[in-house]
């Protein structure tokens, strides 16, 4: 008989932190979002500089708080991606 061997590989990730998320992005805003999301980041710094510049400035108090829900939803959605249940 013949005897076949298989190699198997478990691919591990670590979960991204909730409280990191939202601390990197009270502080730091989109560029706090890089931890979550890159696409997010970069979407949310072209939208920002852009309103900044409209607004001078107030159009931030709206733009910051959306950066910071949308960094914990891509957070959200990366630790459930890593689930295999």
């Amino acid at each position: 008989m013949e005897t076949v061997n298989q190699k198997q590989t478990i691919i591990v990730k670590a979960e991204k932190s909730m409280g990191i998320t939202i601390l990197l992005t009270i502080l730091f805003g989109p560029l706090g979002m890089l931890y979550s999301t890159v696409t997010g980041a970069i979407v949310m710094i072209i939208v920002n500089v852009i309103v900044a510049l409209i607004t001078f400035g107030f159009g931030l108090l709206i733009t910051w708080p959306i950066c910071i829900i949308w960094a914990a939803i891509a957070t959200n959605n990366y630790n459930k991606s890593l689930s295999v249940y």
